[in-house]
């Protein structure tokens, strides 16, 4: 049992492209093909898999994998769930730490950074706007705050997403 639920996850981690709700159809398939749940079950994973932390179909594979064959079950599903992108993550370190000396390398990376930099603070401002429904000015000014805290004051983050919580109730406060 421990073997088909490791071929049948490997098989799900090769082929899911697109993210966890990508690959739920292609779970749905395999469980109900080798009758490991019925559909009610089917709907429950989906729903306990979206509520717990990490990716859906990492937290799909350990539900099913408990389920059918217990605690070692739910560890060979998840092992063959993350097996490809393991591998995969592994050629390209390797293919890095041999390569990352050359000069082609060197430059590709350096203009990586600042691309991957903005992405992040796309990101962030993104998050912190929809937080913020006050405006833009406000929202970058919070972040650079944060920014300033974490990185000049080596403040905890902890602390920093309290002084952001009260920051944020502050603002409401003041423009309600």
């Amino acid at each position: 049992m421990l073997g088909k639920l490791f071929l049948a996850f490997l098989q799900i981690g090769c082929m899911s492209f697109g993210g966890g709700y990508a690959s739920l159809p292609l779970i749905q398939q395999v469980v109900l093909q080798h009758h490991w749940l019925n559909k009610t079950e089917m709907a429950q994973l989906i729903t306990i898999s979206q509520m717990t932390p990490g990716p859906i179909a990492v937290n799909a594979a350990t539900f099913v994998g408990q389920r059918v064959a217990g605690t070692m079950g739910g560890i060979v599903a998840t092992l063959g769930c993350i097996f490809p992108a393991l591998l995969i993550c592994t050629i390209l370190v390797m293919f890095y730490m041999h390569y990352r000396k050359l000069d082609f390398v060197q430059k590709v990376f350096a203009r990586l950074r600042p691309i991957i930099i903005a992405l992040i603070g796309a990101g962030a401002i993104s998050i912190l706007q929809s937080s913020f429904s006050t405006s833009v000015f406000f929202t970058i000014v919070s972040f650079g705050i944060c920014l300033f805290l974490l990185q000049k004051k080596k403040t905890s983050p902890i602390w920093v997403m309290v002084f952001s919580g009260l920051m944020y109730v502050g603002i409401k406060l003041i423009l309600e």
